[in-house]
């Protein structure tokens, strides 16, 4: 089983992008951040005529996340329960018995400013959440953007970025809580020492000097790391004319 997650900044622009990802990779599940539509503008035929199927939670202008699959996605949840958000940031789905839930984090602009005051209350949610989920399913998977660096082999240059917004011990330490859950870091189990970056700015020429942070992420259950043998970060996507500032990411789960 194939699953992947991509921020695309814009389903609007990335469309074709999108597409042509899903029929170059052939993902069991791909998960949408920031689609940056409303519910009913979401491209469901042109999803469904590349052979998907597709739950989403759009917003106009800000946020919205989906799961496209080649299996209708089941049980279906938007957002996170007894948490009241107007910001559409989550949704999650069973796809061929494995719980999916995407999540698209908030940004926090600044440590100490009141976007990070709700961005800690946020990650409190999301947390409860998570514990709930995992309580009802042992397979599962917690994907999406984070917008968290969890360590200094995470960030292209920790000492510019040390405390900073995405890179901060209080970030780092919510990152953590939710591996607390019993939740594993993918990537990082699977390739423990090398860098290795999913986001790179569009200023200053960032993908092209590499100036990267890993902030998107695939975390699994105890079950799934047990299947992983494999992951991709497509730097190809990123490198596409008018890209998202993200790429793709994914993990191979054995059958």
């Amino acid at each position: 089983m194939k699953i992947a997650t991509w921020n695309v900044n814009s389903l609007n622009v990335r469309l074709p992008h999108v597409l042509q990802w899903l029929n170059e990779h052939q993902p069991d599940v791909l998960a949408l951040q920031e689609l940056k539509l409303d519910q009913d503008k979401f491209p469901h035929e042109a999803i469904r005529a590349a052979g998907f199927q597709a739950a989403w939670y759009g917003q106009k202008t800000y946020n919205g996340v989906a799961i496209i699959a080649r299996e209708t996605p089941q049980d279906v949840v938007y957002g996170m329960a007894d948490f009241e958000d107007p910001q559409r940031r989550v949704i999650a789905a069973t796809v061929n018995g494995v719980r999916i839930v995407n999540a698209y984090c908030v940004n926090g602009e600044a440590v100490g400013s009141e976007k990070f005051a709700y961005k800690k209350q946020w990650f409190a949610a999301l947390q409860g959440c998570l514990k709930a989920e995992l309580a009802a399913h042992e397979a599962l998977v917690l994907l999406g953007d984070f917008n968290i660096a969890p360590s200094d082999a995470d960030v292209y240059d920790p000492k510019k970025w040390h405390e900073k917004i995405l890179c901060s011990s209080e970030e780092r330490a919510w990152f953590q809580a939710l591996l607390d859950l019993g939740l594993h870091d993918a990537l990082r189990e699977l390739n423990p020492h090398e860098p290795l970056f999913t986001w790179w700015d569009y200023r200053m020429n960032g993908f092209k000097r590499d100036l990267g942070l890993r902030i998107d992420h695939v975390l699994l259950s105890e079950k799934l790391m047990a299947q992983a043998h494999s992951y991709g970060i497509d730097r190809a996507a990123r490198a596409a004319e008018r890209p998202s500032d993200h790429a793709p990411v994914w993990v191979q789960l054995r059958a």
